[in-house]
C-alpha cells in the first residue's frame, strides 16, 4: 500500500489531522486499559507536532511521562525502553484490527522515540467481535413477543413495555433503555424480556430477567389476568419487576451478596469497616478486619455477614503468610460454618464456606458446588466469581473458565484492586504475558500504592526474563509493604535467577532470621531454593508447605515458575498429594 511519511516539510501532515488520529487511538479498545502507554504516545506525538521530536530522549520521557525523579538514570532503569517496546506492539495491534481503515499511521521506528506520521488510502475495516463490560446500573427493556394466535396483543405489549420503563425510571440509580426488535447486540447489565399468550378471554404474560454479562436467567415468572383488565395487568407486572429488580441493582456495596443484614446499626457499621480493611490486603489491614468483624459479632451474635467476614479475614491472614495454620484454620472453618447456619440463603456465607473447603480440605468438587450455589443466590456478588476463579477453577486447570469468571467479577466491581490484580495473574497462567502486563498497568493506575500489584508485575517480568524490571517491581512492593515476607522472597528469587547469588542468599538469611520471631510461609523458601538449583532443600520446604496448606500451592499445576519441574517425579508426587494430578 502506498504511503507517505511526514518526515519532510513538503510531505508533512497537518497537526490537526495528527491530533485527530491520536484521539482515535486513545479512545480505542486496544488502548482502553493502558493509561501509561496513553500518556507515552500522547507526549511523543505532541512533542513531534511541536517540532521537538529531536529532544525525545530516554531521560526526558522517564521524567515527563513516568514521573521519575531528576536523578533518574536510564542506564540502570530500563522503564522507557520496556514501555517503548510495548507501545510499538500495541500500535501494531491497533492498526491490524480497529485502525485498519485509519488514514493516518503513527509509527515509532526502533532505535528512537520520535514518531513518524504516514498517510494511506482507506481500506475496509475487518469486522471483529468486542466484549463490553457493561455498567451494573443499566437496564434494557426488550419488546414483548406476541404469541397470541391472531397476533392481536402487539399494542398491549407496547403498552406493557412503556409502563415498565416508566416505573423503572423512578429508580434514580438506574439508566433505562428500550431494546429494538431487530436482534441487535445489547450492552446492559440486566435485560427485561418476555412474551404474551392468550386463551379465550384470559392472557398470560411471561417475564424474564436476564444477566447482561453472563446471559444467565436471574428470574422468570408468569402472570395471568383477564384481557378486560389489561391496564391493571400492565401496572401489576411493572411493579413486580421493580420488586424483583431492586436487589440486583444494589451493586458491590455494603450488602451486595443478599445476606440478611442486622437491625443493629453499630454491627452494620463495624461490618462495613471490616470489609473495607479486608479489601486492602495488607498485614495491618487484615488484622484490623478481624477486630472489626469480632466487634460486629459482639454487637449482634446472629449477624451472618459478620461471621462470613471474620472467616474470610482469618483465611486471608493465612494465605498472605501473616499467621500460621494453627492460628487461622480452625477459626476460619468455625466462622464459615456459623455464617451458613445463621443464613443459608446468603451468597457471602456460601462463598466463604466454599473458600474454606477448597483451601483447607482441597475438596475441589464440593467447593465448586458451594461456589455455584453462591452465584445462584446472587449472580452479582463479585467475590463469589473472584474466588471461584482463583481458588477452584485455577487449581483444576480450567484457566479459560477462570478468566471468564474474573472478567465478570471485574465488571461487577471495577474499582477492586485485588480483583484487577488477579485478572493479571490469570493472564499470566495463560502465558499471555502482554495482556498480563497491560492488566498490571491498569491495576497500578487504579491504586498506585497497592503492593500486590507490583508483586504480580514482578512475577510477569520475571517470566519475560527481564530481571531488571522484575527486581524494580519487587523493590517497590517491599517499599510499600516492608513487613511482608513474600515481597522479600520474590526479590531474592529474581536475584538468584539473574545470577546475583550472594544477594539471593542474603535474602534467604534474612527470611530465616525473620522466621524465628514470626510465621514465614515455607513456600517463600521453596521459590528461592528452586531458583538457586538446591532442589533437595526446595522439596523439603515444599513438603512443609503442603503440611501448612499454603495458599500458593493451589496454582502449582499452572504456575509458569514451575514449568521446568513437570519432569521432576518428586514435584509431580506433591501435585498428586494435593489432588491435582
Amino acid at each position: 500500500m502506498a504511503s507517505k511519511t511526514a518526515g519532510t516539510t513538503k510531505g508533512r501532515l497537518p497537526g490537526k489531522l495528527i491530533h485527530h488520529q491520536l484521539n482515535r487511538i486513545l479512545a480505542s479498545k486496544t488502548f482502553s486499559q493502558v493509561d501509561r502507554l496513553k500518556r507515552f504516545v500522547t507526549f511523543i506525538v505532541e512533542e513531534a507536532i511541536a517540532r521537538r521530536g529531536g529532544e525525545l530522549k530516554e531521560y526526558v520521557i522517564g521524567v515527563q511521562v513516568f514521573g521519575k525523579e531528576p536523578s533518574f538514570d536510564p542506564r540502570t532503569d530500563p522503564i522507557v525502553r520496556v514501555q517503548a517496546r510495548r507501545l510499538r506492539a500495541r500500535l501494531e495491534k491497533y492498526y491490524s484490527e480497529e485502525g485498519q481503515a485509519d488514514e493516518v499511521i503513527v509509527d515509532i521506528p526502533k532505535g528512537g522515540y520520535a514518531p513518524l506520521f504516514k498517510s494511506r488510502e482507506t481500506t475496509p475495516p475487518r469486522t471483529s467481535l468486542s466484549t463490553t463490560l457493561v455498567s451494573t446500573n443499566t437496564v434494557t427493556v426488550m419488546p414483548f413477543a406476541d404469541l397470541s394466535g391472531d397476533h392481536s396483543m402487539a399494542s398491549f405489549g407496547r403498552g406493557l413495555r412503556d409502563e415498565i420503563i416508566h416505573t423503572l425510571t423512578r429508580l434514580k440509580t438506574l439508566r433505562v433503555s428500550s431494546g429494538s426488535d431487530r436482534g441487535d447486540r445489547i450492552d446492559a447489565a440486566i435485560i427485561i424480556d418476555g412474551s404474551i399468550r392468550t386463551l379465550g378471554d384470559r392472557l398470560r404474560v411471561t417475564v424474564q430477567m436476564i444477566d447482561g454479562v453472563s446471559a444467565c436467567y436471574l428470574w422468570s415468572e408468569s402472570v395471568d389476568g383477564a384481557i378486560a383488565e389489561m391496564l391493571r395487568a400492565q401496572e401489576s407486572i411493572a411493579k413486580l419487576i421493580v420488586e424483583r429488580l431492586q436487589p440486583e441493582i444494589d451493586g458491590p456495596g455494603e450488602y451486595s451478596g443478599g445476606g440478611r443484614t442486622s437491625e443493629n446499626l453499630a454491627a452494620r457499621n463495624l461490618y462495613v469497616q471490616g470489609r473495607y480493611h479486608l479489601n486492602q490486603r495488607t498485614e495491618g489491614s487484615l488484622q484490623k478486619a478481624v477486630e472489626f468483624f469480632e466487634r460486629a459479632i459482639i454487637e449482634d451474635t446472629r449477624f451472618s455477614l459478620a461471621h462470613s467476614g471474620l472467616a474470610d479475614a482469618y483465611s486471608l491472614l493465612g494465605h498472605y503468610g501473616v499467621l500460621g495454620p494453627a492460628d487461622v484454620l480452625g477459626k476460619a472453618a468455625a466462622s464459615a460454618a456459623s455464617a451458613v447456619m445463621l443464613d443459608s440463603h446468603s451468597a457471602e456465607a456460601h462463598t466463604t464456606q466454599a473458600h474454606v473447603r477448597v483451601t483447607q480440605d482441597w475438596d475441589w468438587f464440593s467447593a465448586e458446588r458451594e461456589f455455584l450455589r453462591a452465584i445462584q443466590l446472587n449472580v452479582r456478588y463479585a467475590t463469589a466469581h473472584h474466588w471461584y476463579a482463583t481458588s477452584c477453577l485455577v487449581p483444576m486447570g480450567r484457566i479459560k473458565e477462570a478468566l471468564d469468571q474474573m472478567l465478570l467479577a471485574q465488571s461487577l466491581d471495577p474499582v477492586s484492586s485485588i480483583i484487577a490484580k488477579d485478572v493479571a495473574l490469570i493472564y499470566c497462567y495463560q502465558r499471555d504475558f502482554e495482556a498480563a502486563l497491560d492488566q498490571c498497568d491498569h491495576t497500578i493506575e487504579l491504586n498506585p500504592h497497592f503492593a500486590p500489584a507490583y508483586l504480580t508485575l514482578g512475577l510477569i517480568q520475571e517470566q519475560r526474563r527481564d530481571f531488571e524490571e522484575s527486581a524494580a517491581a519487587f523493590r517497590r512492593a517491599v517499599d510499600l509493604s516492608p513487613n511482608t515476607p513474600r515481597n522479600h522472597a520474590a526479590l531474592a528469587r529474581t536475584r538468584a535467577l539473574s545470577g546475583n547469588i550472594s544477594a539471593a542468599r542474603q535474602g534467604l538469611k534474612m527470611l530465616g532470621t525473620l522466621a524465628k520471631s514470626r510465621y514465614v510461609s515455607p513456600f517463600e523458601f521453596v521459590m528461592i531454593y528452586f531458583a538457586l538449583g538446591d532442589t533437595d532443600r526446595a522439596h523439603r520446604f515444599l513438603s512443609k508447605a503442603r503440611e501448612d496448606r499454603c495458599w500458593d500451592l493451589l496454582a502449582l499445576n499452572v504456575d509458569p515458575r514451575f514449568e521446568a519441574l513437570k519432569d521432576d517425579s518428586r514435584f509431580m508426587a506433591t501435585i498428586r498429594k494435593i489432588g491435582l494430578g
